[in-house]
């Protein structure tokens, strides 16, 4: 699996473009749909489906882009945040300290993730696990035979995602980091949903959130 990261402008949110030998699976398509396109071209293979950690504005700004222009790929995403696609309010791109932008609103996902469900699309295979407290659907995705996890909002490189926002809570942030995360083999990579690449075994050693 190559692992293609595409830094958005806004929010400084992280697209994962996934290739293996035959597509791509898009995680957390952000705000530049220019630089996912151009990327998605370079590639060369078909987008087999688009995967959401959280249904947060800055998470999902180009899913319509993508399927739009790559075939109408499925959409997968938590059952707790489907309707939030769907609602300014929820995926906060309608909140006034947004009103430059303009309103986030996606067609519903054609599917829900079943936690702890193992997944087979095309030759990736990986495991959704809950991590919720940045927002109360927020899921992770284990790729197992990769030694990759995909953090979205929960794990960020020495910290966590904030727990303010609503449906947010610490308490399960922490709890769910742990049973989840920590429980996976220490040199497994992390990708988060903003800033840089880590692994577990740093995360526990050196995350202050974790002492």
């Amino acid at each position: 699996m190559k692992i293609h990261t595409i830094i958005n402008t806004v929010a400084g949110e992280n697209t994962y473009l996934l290739e293996s030998d035959h597509g791509v699976l898009v995680i957390d398509p952000g705000s530049d749909w220019p630089k996912i396109e151009t990327t998605l071209q370079e590639i060369k293979k078909p987008v087999l489906a688009i995967l959401l950690t959280h249904t947060h504005y800055d998470h999902i700004m180009s899913v319509e882009a993508v399927r739009q222009h790559f075939n109408q790929p499925p959409l997968y995403v938590s059952e707790k945040e489907a309707s939030w696609l769907q609602s300014p309010e929820d995926n906060l791109s309608g909140l006034p300290r947004h009103d430059d932008m303009a309103n986030i609103v996606v067609a519903p996902a054609e599917y829900t993730f079943e936690l702890r469900k193992l997944y087979t699309i095309g030759n990736f295979s990986f495991t959704v696990v809950p991590t919720p407290g940045h927002s109360w659907g927020s899921v992770s995705f284990i790729f197992s035979s990769e030694e990759t996890i995909f953090s979205g909002d929960a794990l960020f490189k020495e910290t966590i995602g904030r727990t303010d926002l609503p449906t947010g809570n610490f308490d399960e942030l922490i709890t769910g980091i742990r049973q989840e995360l920590f429980t996976q083999p220490n040199h497994f990579a992390v990708y988060p949903g903003h800033g840089h690449s880590t692994t577990i075994a740093h995360e526990k050693n050196f995350n202050p959130y974790f002492k």
